[in-house]
């Protein structure tokens, strides 16, 4: 008994897989997209809101095949949805290199998206919630942490490649590489669940031990969507995911406002590199403080320091420093907005009882942002010459968001007041 005490329980592995995974397709590949935007833009004389397009097509697909995505992950064998997945997404990006006209990042966005459906948001929760039965909220933040560790590797790699070697042999080098990683991963280590190989998951004996201690009725408080869907709470919530994911799309434009800045693309990805290690750290503090100060105080704090770096990036970005600073800073706050104080912020306001129909409606205001934002950041570029606009764009989302958090827990209050959270 003390020997099978100390075996890692295989859980753990499978997080490990999960931040191989997710990281990767996440850090590596989505987020080093706006990477290769100047130079292919420069190259096939396209413009960058043309380009940009392509993000939109990409959150089109997603909206759609999501719920797609959740039933073929129930019925078919992960393992090799996985593997397909990414292909599809890692290949998309090869193709991207082959790519001679707008059109090929059209097509290829596709795939993309399909593929990045079941590695960046279906399978960390899926595989989470079937192997943890505790510390699932830590492993989630753990999956969120490596996407922001691996990209901070892979951000500079991929920069200086495309300094060196050209836009089209990172996009297929990168492509490569993450198919070589990813798919000995899954089969090595990722099994469908713990009944598959006779284990149960991390936690559950404990669980058995409490299940009758009375917390089950905390997960049942809380506010039915029909009642939230009448509320100004669940307004503001919808405006305030708008608006923060309008917000992050503008990272994938940071390579292209350092590069009109007149530095090169090396550096450029140098400085993703440390926006990557603001997301890295960011999915850690930003979590550590919603659970100390509140969800409501810990988006405040994120909107005040993004709107210092948005400052930084305007008035002090001939300084190498601050402008790496800066962007790091960014990374730390907004991009960890969409994944960690959004979420909160919707357990804080509605509870437990409805929470993925509030959240899954609530997110439509994700998917409009990123089908909007993207292009319409590179068309503001395209048609002033300059990434001035849309910070200042960006400079008053930020406030309108504080206003908008205010709003939605007083929201909460009237919920509350007239009985409905219980």
């Amino acid at each position: 008994m003390a020997t099978a005490k100390k075996k890692i329980h295989y859980a753990w592995w499978t997080l490990v897989a999960l931040c191989i995974i997710v990281g990767l397709a996440k850090g590596a590949l989505n987020n080093s997209a706006g990477l290769f935007i100047p130079g292919a833009t420069k190259e096939l004389d396209i413009l960058t809101g043309n380009l940009t397009l392509y993000f939109s097509i990409s959150s089109i697909i997603t909206m759609i095949f999501l719920p797609i995505g959740g039933k073929i992950l129930a019925k078919y064998d992960i393992r090799t949805v996985l593997i397909t997945a990414i292909i599809l997404q890692a290949g998309a990006f090869i193709a991207f290199g082959f790519s001679n006209s707008v059109w090929g990042w059209y097509i290829f966005s596709i795939p993309l998206a399909v593929g990045g459906v079941f590695t960046t948001v279906i399978v960390g929760p899926v595989l989470v919630n079937q192997w943890f039965k505790k510390k699932n909220g830590m492993a989630l933040g753990i999956i969120g942490a490596s996407g922001g560790l691996l990209g901070a590797i892979a951000q500079p790699i991929v920069g200086h490649t495309i300094a060196n070697e050209g836009w089209r042999t990172g996009y297929i080098s990168l492509g490569i590489a993450i198919i070589i990683i990813v798919v000995p991963t899954v089969l090595l280590l990722i099994r469908k669940s713990p009944q598959a190989i006779g284990l149960t998951p991390y936690g559950a004996e404990l669980d058995s031990a409490l299940g009758d201690n009375g917390m089950k009725n905390d997960s049942d408080k809380g506010v039915t969507l029909a009642i939230a869907r009448k509320s100004s709470a669940f307004y503001s919530l919808f405006l305030f995911f708008l608006l923060i994911t309008s917000i992050a799309s503008f990272s994938i434009h940071i390579p292209s406002y350092i590069q009109s800045r007149g530095y090169d693309v090396g550096f450029a990805g140098n400085v993703m590199g440390a926006y990557m290690i603001g997301v890295l750290l960011g999915a850690l503090v930003l979590g550590y403080l919603v659970d100390k100060i509140g969800s409501r105080n810990t988006v405040y704090l994120a909107m005040v320091l993004a709107i210092i770096a948005v400052l930084v990036l305007l008035f002090a970005a001939n300084s190498k420093l601050a402008l790496t600073l800066a962007t790091g800073l960014f990374g730390f706050t907004v991009s960890n907005s969409v994944g960690t104080l959004a979420p909160a912020m919707t357990t804080s306001l509605f509870g437990s009882r409805e929470y993925s129909q509030i959240y899954s409606t609530a997110s439509l205001g994700l998917a409009i942002a990123g089908i909007i934002a993207l292009p319409a950041y590179g068309y503001i570029f395209d048609f002033t010459g300059s990434y001035t606009p849309v910070l200042y764009v960006v400079l008053v989302l930020l406030i309108l968001n504080i206003i908008l958090v205010t709003y939605a827990f007083e929201g909460k209050k009237k919920l509350q007041k007239d009985g409905h959270w219980n």
